[in-house]
């Protein structure tokens, strides 16, 4: 039971993205573009982002660790953007379209940057730690074109996507 308990912990990123699918997908109520979206920020960015915030913050050593880094000052200030942003991504789940794009844009204009810097960290210094060049990268590179769909199959649905002049 440790061990399970141990392997969910250690693979929270893709629990929670799994399980904002997995619900997306039996829960019927909304279009489905919106419904996908809204569990996506709410379980796979926003309680994701809270979770990695919290490690960031309060466990810096383990969180290091995870990356392949060494315990950094600059950690306490990803934390703390990590959990604004979380937090904010969890209350766009009961807010509007418009809030919930908001949300996106930010979440895909930073992931764009991670993914850069955690590629980078992996060519320049040979940083192939779990957290830094594996399951989560892919998750943090699937996340920037999905969210972006979403959100614009979410106004299509709606009916306020932006026409083409």
């Amino acid at each position: 039971m440790a061990d399970a308990i141990r392997l969910v912990l250690t693979n929270m990123p893709t629990v929670l993205f799994l399980a904002a699918l997995a619900i997306a997908w039996f829960r019927r109520n909304g279009t489905p573009a919106d419904r996908f979206l809204s569990w996506l920020l709410l379980l796979s960015v926003g309680a994701e982002m809270i979770w990695g915030g919290f490690f960031h913050v309060f466990l810096p050593q383990v969180a290091a660790a995870q990356i392949g880094w060494q315990v950094s000052p600059f950690q306490f200030e990803i934390g703390v953007a990590d959990l604004s942003i979380g937090v904010v991504a969890v209350l766009s789940f009961w807010r509007s379209l418009s809030f919930k794009a908001a949300v996106v844009l930010y979440v895909v204009l930073f992931n764009i940057g991670v993914a850069i810097g955690h590629v980078r960290q992996a060519v320049v210094n040979a940083d192939y730690a779990p957290d830094n060049f594996g399951l989560l990268l892919l998750l943090t590179v699937i996340k920037i074109p999905l969210l972006a769909w979403l959100l614009w199959k979410a106004h299509e649905e709606q009916g306020t996507a932006v026409k083409a002049r």
